[in-house]
């Protein structure tokens, strides 16, 4: 694999250069001062792409992974009612860990294509007059397969059902990318990691409670040392940590967070879905569908790209690798071997993303698809070709 084409993978996405040589740093004392300087102004930009003004935000040297386990530890007990739907292979393994805590699950079965029924957590929540769920699981980009799901409406159901449970949102592959409300959704706990839409190495959880959230972690009987977040907020009190940091991703965090502000976080939205339709348009030329099932679904971060029945899209990706030195993201789950993806997120131009389009037409007429060559390149093209994205000037 060539280090020099930029991947197609939703995650870990490509790193700026000035955003790796941020990383790149000397020893840091982390009970030094500075220390502080790079610790706090991070913590109050990462709030600022959530878009809240009073979220708690910590960091963990794990993955998302380690974020969804620091959600449920720090606000839950053996036993608690959890409320989640099935609608892909990261709500599967949200799920999965729920059920290895010893969380009483209801778990709502989807299709692998579409997003989370509000309307049936809804009447779920209506039917629970005890008020015996705790939390309510919500992944907002499910990354299996392209599916963008509406955490307002979730909210909506909580709301219109007088339900007090808490709302915990995997943001994991849609946070610094699509638009993500926490304020105004009324999310309780945000998860994502640094491997995304932030462009850097994977190596942090990202997590962000609210003043509810936080209301819940003296209570919570679940076992937490390593994610504890009460030893975290002490450690950030004295600008510490509670244990060794990774310093030079935090620093690379500060960095990442501030571009994304400085570009503006609507022209950074924008900008995805942009990309994100000219991969669509591509996808239309080739004959070919998505796994999500309408257009309200599409995600702008990554396309699961359904193949001819019969046919194992895993071969685009192993041939893509192997003869073309670039990487595209392979099928999970329900979907392996029906669907090969397109990640087009993070680090990301309409040059890039053309790029990869290109290369899956090679792959596909490799393989002996019927795929014209040149199709989905002059489809995205005339698409980005006659729209523009201008950039606007970011609020102060």
């Amino acid at each position: 694999m060539s280090f020099q084409n930029p991947v197609f993978i939703p995650g870990p996405t490509n790193i700026p250069e000035e955003v790796r040589r941020a990383c790149d740093m000397p020893t840091l004392d982390h009970r030094s001062p500075l220390f502080g300087e790079i610790l706090h102004p991070a913590r109050s930009n990462v709030q600022k792409v959530l878009k809240s003004k009073t979220a708690e935000v910590f960091f963990f040297p794990s993955t998302g992974t380690g974020g969804w386990e620091t959600a449920l530890t720090n606000t839950l007990s053996p036993g608690d009612k959890v409320l989640a739907a099935r609608n892909g292979m990261f709500s599967h393994r949200w799920i999965d860990m729920c059920n290895r805590h010893g969380l009483n699950m209801t778990v709502v079965e989807v299709p692998w294509g579409k997003g989370i029924p509000a309307d049936r957590y809804e009447e779920i929540l209506t039917a629970d007059t005890g008020h015996e769920i705790r939390a309510v699981l919500a992944t907002h980009n499910e990354t299996a397969t392209g599916v963008k799901s509406d955490i307002a409406a979730v909210r909506r159901a909580l709301d219109a059902a007088k339900h007090p449970a808490l709302l915990l949102v995997d943001g994991v592959s849609s946070i610094g990318s699509m638009d993500f409300r926490m304020d105004d959704w009324g999310v309780d706990i945000a998860v994502t990691g640094s491997q995304k839409g932030f462009m850097l190495p994977a190596g942090l959880a990202i997590v962000a409670f609210s003043k509810k959230a936080m209301a819940s972690v003296e209570s919570a009987k679940l076992p937490r040392t390593f994610f504890d977040i009460r030893d975290m907020a002490k450690g950030y009190a004295a600008s510490g940590f509670p244990y060794t940091p990774p310093v030079g991703l935090l620093n690379g965090l500060n960095y990442a967070s501030n571009q994304l502000l400085a570009e503006g976080l609507e022209n950074v939205f924008a900008r995805h879905a942009r990309i994100a339709q000219g991969v669509r348009a591509a996808v239309g030329a080739w004959g070919l569908k998505l796994c999500a099932a309408s257009p309200d679904l599409y995600s702008d971060t990554v396309s699961a790209i359904r193949t001819p029945e019969g046919f194992n899209a895993t071969r685009i990706v192993e041939h893509a690798a192997k003869s073309y030195q670039v990487a595209f993201g392979t099928g999970l789950g329900e979907v392996a071997g029906k669907v090969f993806r397109i990640g087009h997120l993070g680090s990301m131009t309409d040059v890039m993303a053309l790029a990869g389009i290109a290369t899956a037409e090679m792959v596909m007429a490799d393989l002996g698809l019927d795929v014209k060559l040149g199709s989905g390149v002059a489809a995205a093209q005339q698409y980005y070709r006659t729209t523009t994205s201008q950039p606007k000037k970011a609020a102060a």
